[in-house]
């Protein structure tokens, strides 16, 4: 067994462990229980951790360094505690028989010392009553003193072995309620339902966290895309300069990367609560109730088109930077066709201006053979001085040959320079 542990893997013993987080201790009805979710933020998780740490010190129980999930004893209740990657739940538990379904008192002093320095905003809060079987739900008079009539939600759930009855609304004491009856529910039935209708819950609020910063943005983005389009009718019609268009262009591709910035993780992360909300609702095995709307009813009617919202609006952003991208290209493509134009005419006219200097250093050449022929000619006239007779006649004779040396002598001269 040493050998075994010697060679496990670094990550073996948390990924077990990260098995068997998420869950619910077990417990029986009656009972009730509280939930308090806190949005931590991305970089936030770390002062749940410090929290919990201090919760386990001040109860007198020794927690892991940075622990994600722990179930705490606490005087005649449970307490969980859980961190996610942006979000923390505190859940109390106490079972027991009780009068009154909704009383966070109940949970006093000890749920305000614990809750006391919680991190974060809080997101969802809800208390939960769990009747045993055999209960029948509450007469219509009292109910409607419970939730709002128009707004309520009954089915069962668990395929028939369980129903819910709540309104998902937010009452004056800060907490959503909800009120679960069993019908059959065995042993860890009843915790692992409360946990799905939780996640059900909490995942469907974060993601809509998404919904407000899509709806906000929106304007900015329908702004950029009639830019967009004046840019790029600009570019197809030349009605503007080129570096003028390539400053707009420029100043509008940073603005989309601005938001591209500002709304990617929270895009995402709607995505991945809100599949994760759909997933739950499907393991519920939800029944309907002739005359009620379902959990899946309530969650759908609104989850579903506020992700179709933040789905549309990343489309939107994604589209409009391709495009972008689409059109700086075009308008680059053009910048450089014109550069290439104008490097031609700059090559044609260095062409001309070379074959200009070649004819005039042709002409030079010329006229210094003339030069120098003349002075040569001259100089052997001086030479044949004293034959008076003769010196004409030398000098005439002279005159080919010293031509003839001096356009040779140039020439190659001039070869010499070219090789």
């Amino acid at each position: 067994m040493d050998r075994l542990s010697l060679r496990s893997h670094p990550l073996r013993a948390s990924l077990s462990e990260e098995m068997h987080v998420r869950r619910l201790p077990r417990f029986a009805a009656p009972c009730r229980l509280m939930q308090i979710v806190t949005v931590l933020g991305e970089e936030g998780a770390a002062s749940a951790g410090v929290h919990f740490d201090a919760i386990g010190a001040r109860v007198g129980v020794g927690l892991a360094p940075s622990a994600k999930y722990a179930v705490v004893d606490l005087d005649g209740m449970k307490l969980v505690l859980e961190r996610h990657t942006e979000f923390a739940s505190y859940t109390f538990i106490r079972e027991g028989a009780f009068d009154q379904p909704f009383s966070p008192d109940v949970f006093d002093p000890v749920a305000a010392d614990i809750l006391e320095g919680m991190p974060g905003d809080v997101i969802r809060a809800t208390q939960i009553a769990v009747y045993p079987p055999g209960t029948d739900p509450p007469a219509e008079d009292t109910r409607d003193t419970l939730f709002v009539p128009e707004a309520l939600i009954l089915c069962d759930v668990s395929d028939g072995k369980a129903r819910v009855m709540s309104d998902f609304r937010l009452n004056p004491d800060g907490f959503g309620r909800l009120l679960l009856f069993d019908q059959g529910l065995l042993r860890d039935e009843p915790a692992q339902l409360v946990l799905r209708l939780q996640e059900l819950g909490n995942y469907r609020n974060m993601a809509l966290l998404g919904l407000p910063l899509a709806q906000r943005l929106t304007p900015d983005v329908s702004r950029l895309e009639a830019r967009l389009a004046t840019l790029t009718a600009a570019v197809s019609e030349r009605v503007s300069q080129d570096d003028s268009l390539l400053d707009e262009l420029t100043y509008l591709s940073a603005e989309l990367a601005r938001l591209l910035a500002e709304t990617r993780y929270r895009m995402s992360a709607t995505r991945a609560y809100a599949q994760l909300s759909l997933d739950r609702l499907e393991t519920l095995g939800i029944g309907r109730i002739p005359g009620y709307q379902t959990l899946a009813d309530f969650t759908e009617r609104r989850l579903t088109p506020a992700v179709r919202t933040c789905d549309s609006f990343s489309a939107r952003l994604a589209d409009l930077s391709q495009r972008a991208a689409w059109t700086s290209e075009l308008l680059r493509t053009r910048i450089d066709i014109a550069l290439a134009k104008q490097n031609r005419d700059l090559l044609a006219s260095m062409n001309t201006r070379t074959h200009l200097q070649l004819r005039l250093q042709q002409t030079v050449e010329g006229l210094s053979v003339v030069a120098i022929s003349y002075y040569a000619v001259a100089l052997i006239g001086y030479l044949a001085a004293p034959a008076h007779a003769w010196k004409e006649w030398v000098m005439v004779a002279a005159v080919p040959l010293v031509f003839g040396g001096a356009w040779l002598f140039a020439r190659r001269l001039r070869r010499g320079l070219e090789e």
